[in-house]
């Protein structure tokens, strides 16, 4: 007998919502969620017939292990906020200055323990196992997902998915993108190094501010000229310090940036167009420089079958016309590293409303969303889990 999945996420709703704005109210950086994977751990020890465990200091992992052999699906959410000081006149607001949750892991994490609660119930109808991943640090490259799955924490899965709220999508819609979803995410860092002197005798000095500007520039042509119009890639120069006196030409300039991309071959090109370019222009000045290049999260890539599979539950439970077919998206996401494990699927989960006013976008001081999504993921997680290890 199949689950009565919209019943039993209606019914935890309030609950839901309630662990949300506790959370939201209790936000915790990056590597250092403490009080949230206690939170997490403690919820879950309530629920009853999970194995708990605490993969990384901050990360918790519970396993539903069924009565009868078969496949793993992992579940996964992550638990960090952001150093950004809230601007959100509500009840719910973040009581810890400069940190608040402006990507919506509060609610990943609601959802994920919804989902938890629900199926820890039904223990004896299992076929295999759900494997639910509450990670910690999703925001802060080298992630939370490379430690967790390095603790092994993630072997043996079959499968995994994975639900992210998006206040750009109409609240109740979901986002289906089969192939790459996100993009790469890699840094670079450019010291120029000059000689300092007066501003009045720039002739005696080697300016490192006039090399930075026509680097900026001149890196802005490798989108431009060295990749094809139909593939997408972003160069960002993000952040410039030089200078201690309006009246002082500095020795050196630090310029630090971001590149974002889908494809392997051009991410692997990028740091020695970059390099090249740095290179050439401080030579050309009597300069030197330093450069180094980090890689990142590598890109999110939605298997096809467990993609179809998520896209079939979608449209038999809600209808083709809650389903959107979107675009790439270019922010990063280290959900790429269970992915290097086991097939997956990560769905994008509408949660905007301008009737109620959540039209911030993410990483926004004023970001908030519309918390009658989180019924929907959590019924998603539960209407997976029934169509892999318990029908």
């Amino acid at each position: 007998m199949s689950l009565d999945t919209k019943r039993l996420a209606d019914e935890l709703a309030e609950q839901v919502v309630a662990w949300r704005r506790h959370l939201h109210q209790h936000p915790e950086l990056s590597f250092e969620e403490e009080q949230t994977s206690q939170y997490v751990y403690e919820k879950l020890r309530s629920f009853g017939n999970l194995e708990l465990s605490r993969p990384t200091k901050t990360s918790v992992v519970a396993r539903l292990i069924g009565s009868q052999p078969g496949k793993v699906l992992g579940m996964r959410a992550d638990m960090d906020a952001l150093p950004i000081h809230e601007e959100n006149d509500v009840p719910y607001a973040s009581g810890k200055a400069g940190v608040m949750h402006a990507c919506g892991h509060d609610g990943h994490t609601a959802m994920l323990l919804g989902a938890a609660k629900i199926l820890s119930q039904y223990k004896d109808r299992i076929k295999g196992e759900v494997r639910f991943f509450f990670q910690h640090a999703e925001e802060l490259p080298p992630g939370g997902a490379v430690e967790i799955v390095r603790a092994g924490a993630a072997d043996g899965l079959d499968s995994i998915i994975g639900i992210h709220l998006a206040s750009y999508m109409p609240v109740g819609k979901f986002g289906v993108l089969y192939g790459a979803l996100t993009s790469s995410t890699d840094r670079f860092d450019v010291k120029i190094q000059g000689k300092g002197g007066h501003s009045s005798q720039p002739e005696s000095a080697i300016d490192p501010v006039v090399i930075g500007a026509q680097v900026i520039t001149a890196l802005q042509q490798i989108v431009s000229r060295n990749v094809s119009a139909l593939d997408k890639v972003v160069l960002s120069v993000t952040m410039l310090n030089a200078g201690t006196a309006y009246n002082i030409i500095p020795d050196t300039l630090t310029l630090t940036g971001s590149t974002r991309c889908f494809n392997a071959t051009i991410r692997e090109n990028l740091p020695v167009w970059i390099e090249r370019i740095v290179k050439g222009i401080t030579e050309a000045h009597g300069a030197g420089y330093e450069f180094s290049f980090s890689h990142g999260y590598t890109s999110v890539v939605n298997d096809e079958q467990v993609t179809r599979l998520m896209e079939d539950i979608i449209r038999e439970r809600w209808g083709e016309e809650d389903i959107m077919y979107i675009d790439p998206l270019m922010p990063g996401e280290d959900f790429s590293e269970y992915l290097k494990k086991a097939p997956g699927c990560f769905i994008q989960l509408g949660a905007g409303n301008p009737e109620k006013g959540f039209v911030y976008p993410h990483h926004h001081p004023r970001f908030d969303f519309d918390e009658d999504a989180l019924a929907r993921g959590v019924e998603l997680f539960v209407r997976a889990a029934q169509k892999v290890v318990i029908e």
